[in-house]
């Protein structure tokens, strides 16, 4: 299963007419994990008026998608976080939005602008990765076909994630699934059939 998600931790911080809006976003495998993650905001920040939070979840098993508004106006809080993680696209995330309140309202507008900022930032901040499936496979190859595998292997998107230096080369060969076949064939091609190939594992990147 291919997604995208945030590569660690981010944060950021802005001021809105005088309101404090912190920004908190983490990847998170299981739900569980995106609970524990607000939660540990919450009681960090257990003065701020507001803990607002969103987060996407979906391992392939178990699909959740939640937001709560702590208190802010129904609409305006919880659901734009949600809304800045589902348009970009992500994951298996959770943010935080803490907001310390200054003494001037917003406005409906305003306090979606303000939380969707602020989430939109922290996910900058904590930075965009793809995760995809891959399969691995096994190339030996004489010495004198080294440039002629490496080339083909990085050309077609392949990336050698162990070499050995034996009698012959071997090349541990990583591609996303669904890719490796077709680069087998062009290697037996490429190498006119001197290069020993063996299919291996798949494994979630």
């Amino acid at each position: 299963m291919d997604y995208r998600t945030l590569k660690g931790a981010g944060t950021a911080e802005l001021v809105v007419k005088k309101s404090v809006f912190i920004g908190y976003a983490s990847p998170a495998g299981r739900e569980e994990e995106a609970k524990a993650f607000i939660a540990r905001i919450k009681s960090s920040h257990s003065d701020a008026t507001h803990n607002v939070s969103a987060y996407v979840i979906n391992d392939g098993r178990n699909f959740a998608v939640r937001y709560d508004d702590d208190g802010e106006p129904k609409g305006s809080a919880g659901k734009p976080v949600l809304k800045v993680i589902q348009n970009k696209g992500l994951s298996n995330v959770v943010v935080v939005v803490t907001r310390y309140f200054g003494g001037i309202k917003l406005g409906y507008g305003g306090l979606v602008k303000a939380y969707s900022d602020a989430a939109s930032l922290a996910i900058e901040n904590a930075g965009i990765v793809e995760v995809y499936e891959t399969e691995r496979f096994e190339v030996a190859f004489p010495y004198n076909m080294f440039h002629v595998v490496k080339e083909t292997v990085e050309k077609a998107g392949g990336k050698v994630v162990d070499e050995e230096y034996g009698e012959l080369v071997k090349f541990t060969v990583e591609t996303r699934k669904g890719e490796a076949e077709p680069l087998m064939e062009l290697l037996t091609e490429r190498t006119r059939g001197r290069a020993r190939l063996r299919a291996m594992f798949m494994r979630a990147l």
